[in-house]
């Protein structure tokens, strides 16, 4: 004979209520983003979340592009008081990284013109007059080399050091396409010049780099 077993629907109701809401910790990034833009502020323990999972990512950026700043923690600061401020303006949570990547780089931009630092940007677009003549930068290629594929912890030592050293121009594009792996249009739009100028710019760097660092490449 087969038994029944009664189930009251206050035992459903106690499961139901039983089942634990997912904390932040547990949430996929996307979900801290849309939880973070569901209420009319950002929902704290998700921003905080957030702020756990990207911190390092905001100041290792800063860190590459301003190296001498010695005041980079209120930089990055201010950089979540901005996300804070806008993140309900993000379409798609997917981008969070790029998009805090842009707001961290934007506002680093601001500084400078604040602080003056800025020289006149030097066109790489425009021929170099030689004693002899003219003669063309040269552009970057996709083509991978040593630069894109070396990835030890001691190499990348030692190219920051040189990336530190490198003047402001040529140190910003790289960094915003080597490290945070913008693309070149991206890149164009954020730095205010032409996209021929940015890919100049990179190739410049990454020969300086290369030579800066070709000891330490020839030992490998």
């Amino acid at each position: 004979m087969t038994q029944s077993i009664p189930i009251s629907c206050s035992t459903v109701e106690v499961r139901v209520h039983n089942r634990q809401v997912p904390t932040p910790e547990n949430l996929p990034n996307h979900d801290l983003v849309l939880r973070c833009q569901s209420g009319l502020r950002p929902d704290r323990s998700a921003f905080a979340e957030l702020m756990r999972r990207y911190g390092s990512h905001v100041d290792r950026l800063l860190y590459h592009l301003a190296p001498d700043w010695q005041d980079r923690a209120d930089l990055a600061q201010e950089v979540w008081i901005r996300v804070y401020r806008h993140i309900k303006r993000l379409q798609d949570p997917v981008k969070f990284r790029g998009w805090l990547g842009r707001i961290a780089t934007n506002l680093f931009y601001d500084e400078l013109r604040k602080r003056k630092r800025v020289s006149p940007p030097l066109s790489l677009d425009a021929p170099r007059t030689l004693e002899d003549g003219e003669m063309d930068w040269e552009i970057a290629t996709d083509d991978p080399g040593p630069f894109d594929q070396l990835t030890t912890r001691e190499f990348y030592e030692q190219l920051h050091q040189a990336i530190a050293e490198l003047p402001e121009a040529f140190r910003t594009t790289i960094v915003l396409r080597e490290i945070e792996g913008m693309a070149y249009e991206e890149i164009a739009e954020i730095t205010g010049v032409s996209l021929g100028t940015v890919k100049s710019r990179i190739a410049r760097a990454r020969s300086r780099l290369q030579s800066q660092l070709q000891k330490y490449l020839d030992e490998r």
